[in-house]
């Protein structure tokens, strides 16, 4: 498998998108909406950066760029995804607001991978098929959740939780943990 190109619909936003990439993580479905996914890649080798936060297992080189790989299982605190042969990474395009020389807040953006079990699928989803995200019971931080879609595959009920990739893998609330950590070695 190689890298699979997936840029945005042109004039697509994040909220009026309704294609979500579906994926598993150690046994559990998730799903991100398409509209911040730009490619997918098969897992490589990892550069370590010492200091990090376990939760960053390393950096690739992207066309160079550096790009850092989050392992999302650690990050939910599931443990360490094993890598086999089906591991891939999502590359994922973040917004990442920036001071100008105005102090006025601009917007750039990020690379981020995604470390994941496999990669299942793009489902399309309409607004109406996602519950709202539920206050406790997922496993994970309920901001963390856009909502919860059924899956569509005969799997039974089961749900597919859809991430809020902002808040996820949002920089200042990694750079806050990552300080946290640190004050308290």
């Amino acid at each position: 498998m190689s890298s699979t190109q997936t840029e945005p619909r042109p004039g697509a936003s994040a909220a009026g998108s309704d294609r979500y990439l579906r994926f598993t993580l150690n046994g559990e479905m998730y799903a991100l909406n398409i509209f911040n996914v730009t490619e997918i890649l098969e897992h490589r080798q990892l550069t370590p950066v010492p200091m990090m936060p376990d939760f960053i297992r390393g950096v690739i080189n992207l066309r160079g760029r550096v790009v850092p790989v989050i392992d999302l299982a650690i990050r939910f605190g599931r443990g360490v995804t094993t890598i086999a042969r089906r591991t891939c990474i999502i590359i994922v395009r973040i917004p990442t607001p920036t001071a100008t020389d105005d102090d006025e807040a601009s917007e750039s953006t990020q690379d981020i991978g995604v470390l994941v079990d496999v990669v299942n699928k793009v489902v399309r989803l309409a607004d109406d098929e996602i519950e709202p995200a539920p206050a406790f019971g997922a496993g994970i931080r309920a901001d963390y959740i856009s909502g919860m879609a059924k899956r569509d595959d005969g799997a039974g009920d089961d749900f597919v939780i859809v991430l809020d990739v902002s808040r996820v893998l949002s920089i200042a609330d990694m750079v806050n943990l990552q300080n946290a950590v640190a004050e308290a070695s």
